[in-house]
């Protein structure tokens, strides 16, 4: 796979595969643009080396052409950010399109419409790929977010190119799973939660080829402890799922995995603020009780394991964190991630429910790396070769 550091762009159209499928309010405005900052290094790197930028994207999930979906919402906050022009063209594809890429000069940019206003998108057409690169010279992915796609943007079009290349954003992803996975400073630690033991099984059984310590918390935590035989009250657990979690714990014994679940947890008789709150043994939650956080005795525990780590991976977080009442195990665990970084250790956050965290206790520039990808990190990390990554090796 080339780097971007090994490709001439002096006078070349570049088609950039950016992420900037970014959250609105009901306002119309961005309420997140770290995806839109995370693709600028790439962008301001092939301008000024004398390319020409196409940058194209996906955003939401349209059905058909929706205006609410449109990427021209994005353009002011890109032009502000790049500090430049940008044009926007009302087709991805088409006579007016190819007019208007063909005809850009060294220096300029162009965003196109949402390229899944194009059923073809998705459905990885060949014919809709072939037309896309024939807008370009090189092919640059820097969207990791959806390199677990096979679609026509994200893998089908890199056939066309002799040019290609990950951005910098996606070369840094691939970076850090590399360093993660293949040769991790010991002792590694996991920190695995989040509401579902099912989105996360296929991501513990590969990790336990390389971690040292497993923590698992959030509702999934659970599922473990009905398995074990706890009195769980009603706290949101998977029956299809206790045979697996069993499977897991027998695994981790073998790999001599540590595995910390909780001990105690914060109960509530209601999913909100204002229900009546107590901590519980994790094995005797009563019954119209729900355990919606990690107690103490559980999160100084995990803080003890995140300290003493020197490569730390976290996905989702330790309880309904969003709500301030339980989000103390969350933040808890943040810390202790942040500390450990201070120290030395490699710290790796991925997932959206760990990157809202962490940005909700304002702590984004104390750790290591945050993956922009959620459902393509899981997918790396149960050890597949993503479709968009395996395509710029080809």
């Amino acid at each position: 796979m080339k780097s971007i550091s090994e490709i001439s762009f002096n006078s070349k159209k570049v088609f950039i595969r950016v992420d900037f499928n970014v959250p609105f309010n009901d306002s119309g405005e961005i309420t997140d643009s770290s995806r839109i900052i995370a693709a600028l290094p790439t962008i301001e790197y092939v301008l000024s080396n004398g390319g020409a930028c196409i940058l194209a994207s996906h955003l939401g999930r349209p059905v058909g052409k929706n205006p609410e979906l449109s990427l021209k919402k994005i353009i002011p906050e890109l032009k502000k950010l790049l500090r430049k022009d940008v044009m926007f063209l009302e087709d991805s594809i088409g006579v007016k399109t190819k007019e208007t890429c063909s005809n850009l000069k060294n220096g300029q940019i162009v965003l196109l419409e949402n390229l899944r206003f194009y059923e073809e998108e998705t459905k990885a057409d060949i014919d809709f790929a072939k037309e896309l690169s024939s807008l370009a010279d090189i092919y640059i992915n820097d969207a990791y977010g959806t390199t677990h796609r096979e679609h026509a943007s994200t893998a089908t079009i890199a056939q066309f190119f002799g040019e290609k290349a990950p951005g910098m954003l996606l070369e840094k992803e691939i970076e850090s799973l590399k360093k993660l996975m293949e040769n991790p400073k010991k002792p590694v630690t996991a920190i695995i939660g989040g509401a579902k033991v099912s989105s996360k099984i296929s991501v513990i059984a590969n990790i336990m080829g390389f971690v040292d310590n497993l923590i698992i918390g959030g509702g999934m935590a659970y599922t473990f402890i009905k398995n074990n035989g706890g009195r769980i009250g009603d706290s949101i657990f998977e029956a299809d799922r206790i045979k697996d979690c069993g499977e897991i714990l027998s695994k981790a014994k073998q790999k001599n995995v540590n595995v910390f679940l909780p001990e105690d947890v914060l109960c509530s008789n209601e999913f909100s603020d204002s229900g009546l709150q107590k901590v519980t043994d994790v094995y005797e939650v009563p019954d119209g009780w729900q355990g919606l956080d990690i107690g103490p005795k559980t999160a100084y525990k995990f803080e003890q394991v995140i300290q003493g780590s020197s490569t730390i991976l976290w996905n989702g977080p330790m309880g309904v964190f969003e709500k301030p009442s339980f989000e103390k195990g969350t933040k808890s665990v943040a810390d202790a991630v942040v500390k450990a970084t201070q120290n030395g250790a490699y710290s790796m956050i991925g997932g959206g429910d760990s990157v809202a965290a962490i940005k909700k206790f304002n702590i984004q520039d104390d750790v290591s790396f945050i993956s922009t990808g959620g459902g393509a990190m899981l997918e790396s990390l149960e050890g597949k070769l993503l479709p968009g990554i395996k395509a710029l090796s080809q």
